[in-house]
């Protein structure tokens, strides 16, 4: 297949651009980058930053809209090399229109401070306005969607560049480009929106891209059944959420988020075990586990390794599955208000980052590892959420945005060098052919373990200490055990792949092969804001906007010094299993083999669901609700009343006869009968 091919492995360096589809694509970019210049221009400072939020969301959606009006075109010509600097040119566009944008707010001049300081709600048109329930298309600018926009852009931006060279040869790059930048604008749209509403739209519109990428090789079954189970995993997810919606409005009369912070602190904390706050915050946060693949909704987003890697990369890293973390940390202020939501938050966050962890022990496909890494650091973003450090918790997902994106573009390269290759059992010795993929890869493999000075160290270190702080021995022992879990797994992940002897063969060995640049390059930026990102205090950042209840704490010295070796209590076990001894792991795997039973088949969640869908939903269906319901109740009423009509007609009939001399007689034996009853009743 022409598509699985492209994307795993015959990726090569992107081939020469068309003269006539770049110098096309290229004046169209320049275009639209000097109308965004000249409107800017115009404007003042306040206008400046209440158009700019407009112009980021709006660019993606401007390549969208030309691959879908151009793409058969392009496709048909044989020049489809345009769709990728299309595609690229408006992202970046918006990534520097953010950077422009967020300067102007947090920094200097005065104006923006002046700015930051007033309603930050930018409202563009009115959308709804039905009965008493008014919502405009309003978009939030304030410190957490400035960090979030400028997440979403930087590592999207690069991974649409790594894109250019890792679909180099795919036949539906088109296709492909116009999917990415539909699913950037969704995302912007989610979390630039100043109402649940619109929100959701952005919301809805992330699972339908998801959808189309994940099976974007629909001639392969798998991964139309992984683009299926997405779809309807997160549907059962926005069935709570639309309900807590619904709940919200009839309770605080409002949508906005502005206007729910505002309701949120004239309102006392519930002290009880149920209320109607209680009640909304665990609707939303449904649909946040749903998003965001929390237990029990977590089973589709290993299965979304289906789709090309750097597909994986954009919703593993900073997008799609972050959106239950940005929902729950923008509504802080309302969860906060209810310790039964909080808690169940932090129970279910610290739960999943543990069993995800278990699971990813036992993986040997390279995506599915970091697949299920994703799953357990997403948990410790819900675990530093519902201890009340909701700053913390987007400080881990703006630090992760970085290294996991790094990690699955660091596999995707690792996939083109072996022809498709993913089974790390048929990898090793690769840190000497593919030197530039090993190097990054060792750096974002090192910034999610946490060693120190690296980003993962000071996001994780926070957690910990926040759970700690909050009085939560429990979960803090739980995020103890699965960062040892963390850097066990993902350090095998390491050894397996780049150590030892290459175990793929003689005749794959000499096809293996460095990436081109245009996969390289943004491998280096990312290994780079691995290391960095770190030193951006994001919890201070965005404290205004999500109002924590736990206010940054002094970690206990011990805690910084278990901090420094934490790491290596995961990596020496590794080192020593799959390094020095790799007889010695085989045998550890046969001693636990219960156990590796048990996760392999991942806590058996997919093995349920599917004899409750099989048994429930379809036997259900089929022996109570068709058979009984439909044929034996509804067909029963109906065939009923159609043979009783049926009894009446034939009955009837006989009087029918078509004779004129019959039609007479009754009516005189009629008239016969009425003059009768008129004599003998008495008047």
């Amino acid at each position: 297949m022409s598509g699985v091919a492209g994307g795993h492995g015959e990726t090569g360096g992107a081939r020469g651009m068309g003269g006539s589809t770049q110098a096309a694509a290229l004046g169209l970019l320049s275009l639209i980058a000097a109308v965004i210049a000249a409107v800017l221009w115009r404007m003042g400072p306040a206008r400046q930053l209440e158009s700019a939020p407009f112009m980021i969301l709006l660019l993606p959606l401007s390549g969208f809209t030309v691959l879908a009006l151009l793409g058969d075109r392009m496709k048909r010509d044989g020049e489809q090399d345009g769709a990728g600097i299309v595609a690229c040119g408006t992202v970046l566009m918006s990534f520097a229109l953010a950077v422009w944008t967020v300067v102007r707010l947090l920094g200097v001049p005065a104006s923006a401070e002046g700015y930051r300081a007033a309603d930050p709600a930018l409202r563009g048109f009115d959308w709804i306005d039905v009965g008493g329930l008014q919502v405009p298309f309003s978009l939030l600018l304030d410190p957490l969607s400035a960090v979030m926009i400028l997440t979403v852009t930087g590592v999207g931006s690069l991974i649409h560049v790594y894109s250019l060279g890792y679909m180099a040869h795919d036949e539906e790059r088109v296709r492909y480009f116009s999917y990415l930048n539909l699913f950037m604008f969704f995302m912007l749209l989610l979390v630039l929106a100043g109402s649940l509403p619109l929100m959701f739209v952005g919301w809805e519109g992330v699972g339908l891209c998801s959808y189309l990428l994940i099976g974007f090789w629909f001639k392969k079954k798998s991964a139309t059944d992984a683009g299926n189970k997405a779809f309807i995993v997160n549907r059962i997810g926005d069935a709570g959420l639309i309900l807590g919606m619904a709940l919200a409005l009839s309770r605080l009369g409002t949508l906005n988020f502005s206007r729910i912070v505002e309701s949120a602190g004239s309102l006392a904390p519930e002290t009880g075990e149920s209320g109607f706050i209680t009640a909304i915050c665990l609707l939303l946060f449904v649909g946040a586990c749903g998003k965001s693949a929390q237990i029990p909704l977590h089973v589709w987003l290993p299965d979304a390794m289906e789709g090309p890697t750097p597909v994986s990369a954009l919703i593993h890293a900073a997008t799609m599955v972050t959106a239950g973390v940005y929902m729950v940390a923008r509504l802080g202020p309302l969860f906060r208000l209810s310790p039964t939501a909080m808690a169940v938050v932090a129970v279910v966050g610290a739960t999943t980052a543990l069993m995800a962890a278990l699971v990813a022990l036992v993986q040997t496909d390279i995506k599915r590892v970091l697949a299920y890494s994703t799953v357990s650091q997403l948990g410790y973003m819900f675990l530093a959420c519902g201890v009340g450090a909701f700053g913390v918790g987007v400080f881990h997902l703006f630090t992760h945005a970085f290294f996991k994106a790094l990690l699955f573009l660091g596999s995707g390269s690792v996939i083109h060098a072996l022809g498709g290759e993913q089974d790390m059992r048929r990898m090793g010795g690769l840190r000497s052919k593919i030197p530039w993929t090993y190097a990054t890869f060792v750096v974002g493999t090192a910034a999610i373990v946490g060693i120190p000075f690296l980003a993962g160290y000071f996001s994780k270190d926070e957690i910990l200490v926040s759970a700690l702080a909050a009085g939560h021995p429990v979960l803090f022992g739980i995020g103890l055990g699965t960062a040892v879990l963390t850097a066990f797994y993902m350090s095998r992940l390491l050894f397996m792949t780049f150590f030892g002897s290459f175990r793929g063969g003689h005749e794959g060995e000499g096809h293996v092969h460095e990436s081109p640049w245009s996969m390289l390059f943004p491998l280096c930026l990312l290994a780079l804001g691995s290391i960095l990102a770190g030193y951006v205090h994001i919890p201070h950042i965005v404290e205004p906007a999500v109002q924590p209840l736990l206010k940054e704490a002094l970690a206990p010295g011990w805690l910084h010094w278990l901090a420094y070796v934490l790491p290596f209590l995961g990596i020496l076990p590794a080192y020593y299993l799959y390094v020095m001894f790799p007889q010695a792991s085989e045998k550890l795997a046969e001693d636990l083999a219960p156990a590796r039973r048990v996760l392999e088949a991942k806590w058996y969640f997919d093995v349920v669901y599917d004899a409750f869908a099989r048994s429930v939903v379809v036997g259900g269906s089929t022996s109570f609700l068709w058979k009984r319901v439909d044929v034996g109740f509804i067909d029963g009423i109906v065939n009923g009343l159609g043979a009783v009509v049926d009894g009446v007609a034939r009955t009837g009939r006989f009087v029918q006869t078509g004779f004129v001399r019959a039609y007479a007689l009754m009516i005189l034996a009629g008239a016969v009968v009425l003059v009768g009853y008129l004599l003998w009743v008495p008047r």
